[in-house]
């Protein structure tokens, strides 16, 4: 059902062709949002065009641009061309993110070096133009995926864990810093949530992981949506520099 909280506001969602990002999107459109959608790759395009039809069954605008968001000039691209559609960005949620996972013995300077430039840069590329804009309103909502293993660690995933944790200080610190124009800035730290990542796992790991969660299942797209979406509302209106987890008690 929509709530309707977020009517004629225009929410530009990076990463969401698939997984938790096209379940924010689709969430978003019901509570009566125009989406902008990004992809990166060619091979996403008919998962966006899928969810392009599902979204304009709400009766939303939107729009899809293919932009790596590790790159300023394609974060740049991707923003402006939200705003000569738009002429306005009301909500940023950073959402991109890639893994590369491996011990660290093991691990290439390469494997570092792409997970922070999408998973960290990305998100300083992204907010960085999409503020000016939101300063000139003096109204805004920015909300950045994390991951609770940017709070407590994972064994093999010492460039992902410190992306995201790195994502927390950012947020924290952009939330400070542009409060005084009633711009609020959110982090929504996932546990294992069902998405093509966590297929890869090997059922036996998917096992042992399920055995970490308090609530004994894996978390869907829709239960980070939901969060993602209030955070987005006027209702979220007094909360900001905030992580809150969706993880079913995992990092508790």
């Amino acid at each position: 059902m929509s709530n309707d909280d977020l009517t004629d506001k225009v929410a530009v969602i990076t990463g969401s062709s698939r997984g938790i990002g096209a379940s924010i999107a689709l969430k978003m459109a019901r509570d009566g949002a125009n989406i902008v959608l990004n992809y990166h790759s060619d091979s996403s395009k008919k998962y966006i065009d899928d969810l392009i039809e599902k979204i304009k069954g709400f009766n939303r605008e939107v729009i899809a641009i293919q932009a790596d968001v590790s790159k300023m000039d394609e974060a740049k691209k991707l923003i402006n061309e939200a705003l000569d559609k738009f002429s306005k960005i009301d909500i940023l949620v950073n959402n991109a993110g890639i893994n590369s996972d491996n011990l660290l013995l093991r691990m290439s300077e390469d494997d570092w070096d792409k997970v922070m430039d999408v998973n960290l840069k990305g998100v300083f590329n992204c907010t960085k133009t999409a503020i000016k804009s939101m300063m000139k309103k003096r109204q805004g909502k920015i909300i950045n995926l994390t991951s609770v293993v940017g709070i407590k660690g994972n064994a093999g995933q010492a460039n992902y864990s410190a992306s995201k944790a790195g994502v927390i200080g950012f947020t924290k610190s952009v939330a400070r810093e542009l409060a005084g124009r009633n711009i609020t800035a959110n982090a929504v730290a996932p546990g294992f949530i069902t998405t093509d990542m966590t297929d890869e796992i090997p059922e036996d790991a998917k096992e042992d992981l399920i055995n970490e969660i308090p609530l004994s299942r894996l978390g869907k797209g829709e239960d980070v949506a939901e969060l993602v979406s209030f955070l987005a509302s006027d209702r979220a209106d007094y909360i900001t520099g905030q992580v809150i987890n969706v993880d079913g008690g995992m990092a508790m």
